[in-house]
């Protein structure tokens, strides 16, 4: 890709990736004068970088003239181990979890920091959307996020618990409380939450294991846990359970440093 007048130090591929990285679910359209800025670069050289991201594909036009990401990327993430791995053997599992209880279904990983969401079947009841596949949200926020936090390294948790983010008023941002939700979550083997990520929404989440290491979690998302919770924390560890058992034969799902659980 053409560069030119790059800062020293600068490389071309660095500021293309500065460049899509300016995208993330608050930003998903973009003008060029936006994307310049949030990636910290000349205007004439975003100009010349988007155009050769647009032609490769990595990048889209809109008609209104903005950017999107573009379905070159998509095709490509498929092929991450992530998605072409642990994806493949979760979708039957997920499917029978959708047809058993009619919620919306959550399958992610730990990507640092953030939950990633690697899969999704979009439930019946009208609950408002959050997230969608390819979305990092707060490990403290949700309930796939509190069992992947509940499993993570002590060094992650500490740089997590730096910084709880109040998204709703019922959202849980003392240290301490976090810290017991925790425990518990190891102790019952499930965790959940109530209108702690967006109103109206509560969820119940499992871990998923590969050879005695938790490598994801699947839950799901539900009006209200007041009636149902055993019923559902029951067909999530069935489902949980059939993951790994197909996981057992499969190559290990993530690493030692890439930020999986």
């Amino acid at each position: 890709m053409a560069g030119g007048g790059r800062a020293a130090g600068e490389s071309v591929t660095s500021r293309a990736l500065s460049l899509l990285a300016a995208f993330d679910e608050d930003h998903r359209r973009l003008g060029l004068t936006a994307l310049a800025e949030r990636a910290g670069m000349p205007l004439p050289t975003a100009h010349r970088l988007v155009a050769d991201l647009v032609e490769f594909g990595a990048l889209a036009r809109t008609p209104a003239g903005d950017y999107v990401v573009g379905r070159r990327l998509w095709d490509i993430g498929l092929l991450a181990p992530v998605q072409s791995g642990l994806r493949e053997v979760a979708s039957p599992h997920l499917q029978d979890l959708f047809g058993a209880t009619r919620a919306t279904v959550h399958l992610a990983v730990r990507d640092g920091l953030r939950a990633l969401y690697v899969d999704r079947l979009r439930g019946n009841a009208s609950l408002p959307v959050v997230a969608t596949v390819g979305s990092r949200l707060a490990l403290h926020a949700t309930g796939v996020g509190k069992v992947l936090l509940a499993h993570a390294p002590e060094p992650v948790q500490a740089e997590v618990f730096r910084e709880l983010p109040r998204l709703t008023p019922f959202t849980i941002t003392a240290p301490g409380g976090l810290r017991r939700q925790l425990t518990l979550v190891l102790r019952d083997g499930y965790a959940t939450t109530a209108e702690e990520l967006g109103l109206g929404a509560c969820s119940v989440a499992v871990p998923v294991s590969q050879r005695g290491r938790v490598v994801a979690a699947l839950g799901v998302v539900v009006p209200t846990l007041t009636r149902d919770r055993p019923r559902l924390v029951a067909a999530l560890q069935v489902a949980a359970q059939g993951i790994s058992r197909s996981l057992e034969r499969a190559p290990a799902v993530g690493g030692a440093d890439d930020g999986v659980v």
